[in-house]
């Protein structure tokens, strides 16, 4: 036997072959509890850490860290603790009445005869050894980086390590991004984004209520960051603005100005502005009558100051209440205001947007000035969603039996969701409708909000995949976990997320929740789509090229 053989069989495994304990107790519905090996320090663990448990079988359970204690065997210990001076004395506790616990919740199991990840429906033997997992561990669970699979983030301390997002799955079923202000949302929401154009899953709707999307943006530091327009110059993606004063001044490149005429708006797309605009609910009620009466000119007529002979009949003939009609008037005074509100038919958009969409082009959406004004943003989302949603679900019923006829897969991007999605409302509203058809017309939503406690629980239990960013509120983590099997766990890696580029993925998406810190939206982000910065010698490199081509060697 060598000497560093017989010095390892001596001390034992050297620090890298130390498993970090073996498993003493617990349940398939609570988790397991693991004690930890006395030669290892507590400190070097964190929550959300992924671990494998060696089974007697020969199978490895895949799981994670929730939780993290210190015990010990006798009780004594915390009414007499070593001297805080007796390094000794606390050496001998540590190794013998005082150790470390970690909560681990088993996710997968990993069995050597199949590559496939099955879901765990059983727990390891006591005494079980459990490791970190290794890369190839992480790799073997979420897959190899690919056409359909979006490498959104690594393992927290695992930087080696990419975490990857089925794309196929993640259009599949409606979706969220969620954390509260600051925690980088829009960020990821454009990295997701990016990683759907590029694979072509689908086609993008996205209502930029902040500008954020479309054309470049800075951070706090001042620092530029390239919109969708910029990555994708191919035509995948176009922008539309209702402010093209405010695009300009930015830069953005514009594709069209969309102006909305008086006479497209039906009472529908104004309902969800009664709150805002402060109607009542006998106003709100009023507003199909007007039309039916009015006909489509009917805000036009209500907004004007010559006097209307018809409107005058109604009130005489009692069939409004003059207090209100005249409340209605003073309240649709917001539409004056909207600049992008044109009076009369307006150049209808819709048809030139779902075909955009249809052709596999992306829209941006940019509100401009308009995006402080969440009214403005509310009847815009709702006007284009009711519209576009009407021409996808006749096309895929004209598409019956004809698969290549389906409209494109669409995902409809919306920011301050639970406006959109309130309780009171989201039975009777598209983006509610959308949320439950689970893409049976090829159109599902990605929410962005910081306010998950304020949308509809069964809008939310439809949500397949949820990327959340760090939460404090109890309500809103709550919201989060609503019908997520093993939720207690998760709660605890919720808590102790970073606030900046760390986010909780879990849902349709993904094989088990996974912690991330995500990837950075960078340069390197911008060469793998391919609009990355060109150095001098690339560029001196591709005119070369260009130059043989053309004149030859």
């Amino acid at each position: 036997m060598s000497g560093e053989s017989s010095l390892d069989a001596f001390f034992g495994p050297r620090p890298d072959e130390t498993p970090l304990g073996m498993v003493v107790g617990g349940s398939l519905s609570s988790g397991l509890l693991v004690r930890l090996d006395a030669r290892l320090s507590i400190e070097r663990l964190a929550v959300g850490r992924y671990i494998v448990i060696q089974g007697t079988s020969g199978r490895k359970f895949f799981g994670l860290i929730t939780d993290i204690a210190l015990d010990s065997t006798n009780p004594d210990l915390m009414r007499q603790p070593p001297a805080p001076g007796d390094a000794f004395a606390a050496e001998v506790y540590a190794r013998q009445v005082a150790y470390g616990t970690l909560s681990v919740s088993p996710m997968l199991m990993l069995d050597p005869e199949d590559d496939q990840p099955r879901p765990n429906k059983t727990v390891p033997a006591h005494f079980a050894p459990v490791h970190e997992a290794s890369a190839e561990d992480v790799e073997r669970v979420f897959g190899a980086e690919d056409e359909t699979h979006l490498f959104l983030g690594t393992p927290l301390d695992m930087e080696a390590v990419h975490v990857n997002l089925d794309l196929d799955r993640f259009v599949e079923r409606s979706s969220g991004v969620f954390g509260k202000s600051g925690t980088g949302k829009s960020f990821i929401t454009r990295i997701l984004l990016s990683g759907i154009i590029r694979a072509g899953r689908a086609s993008a709707l996205i209502f930029d209520m902040h500008n954020d999307y479309g054309w470049a943006v800075k951070d706090e530091g001042g620092r530029e960051f390239k919109g969708l327009r910029q990555l994708f110059t191919s035509g995948q993606v176009s922008v539309v603005t209702l402010d093209e004063d405010t695009s300009r001044a930015r830069g953005s490149k514009v594709d069209r100005v969309l102006r909305i005429g008086t006479q497209q708006i039906e009472p529908e797309d104004v309902e969800m502005l009664s709150g805002l605009l402060g109607l009542s609910d006998v106003q709100t009620g009023a507003l199909p009558y007007l039309r039916r009466r009015l006909g489509p000119a009917w805000i036009d007529r209500l907004l004007s100051d010559a006097p209307d002979e018809e409107l005058a009949a109604m009130v005489e003939d009692e069939r409004i209440a003059s207090s209100t009609l005249g409340a209605i008037q003073r309240k649709f005074e917001f539409f004056r205001r909207m600049g992008f509100l044109v009076p009369g038919a307006g150049d209808d958009a819709v048809d030139d947007i779902f075909h955009r969409l249809n052709q596999g082009t992306s829209v941006v959406l940019e509100f401009g000035r308009y995006g402080n004004t969440l009214a403005a943003y509310i009847l815009v989302a709702n006007y284009l969603t009711r519209r576009v949603h009407e021409r996808y679900v006749r096309k895929k019923n004209e598409a019956v039996g004809k698969k290549a006829d389906e409209p494109r897969p669409l995902v409809i991007v919306i920011e301050e969701a639970h406006k959109f999605l309130d309780p009171a409302i989201a039975g009777h509203t598209i983006f509610g409708s959308i949320a439950r058809e689970l893409r049976k017309y090829n159109v599902t939503l990605l929410i962005v909000d910081q306010r998950p406690s304020a949308i509809d629980d069964e809008v939310m239990s439809q949500i397949g995949t949820r990327v959340t960013c760090l939460l404090d509120n109890e309500a809103d983590i709550r919201a989060v976990f609503s019908g997520v099997s093993g939720a207690g766990a998760l709660r605890e890696v919720l808590a102790r997320l970073d606030t900046r580029q760390q986010a909780l993925i879990l849902g349709h998406a993904v094989p088990m929740p996974v912690v991330v810190r995500t990837r950075d939206y960078d340069e390197a982000f911008y060469k793998w789509l391919g609009a990355g910065e060109e150095s001098s010698a690339d560029r001196k490199a591709r005119a070369k090229k260009g130059r043989e081509a053309l004149y030859g060697e």
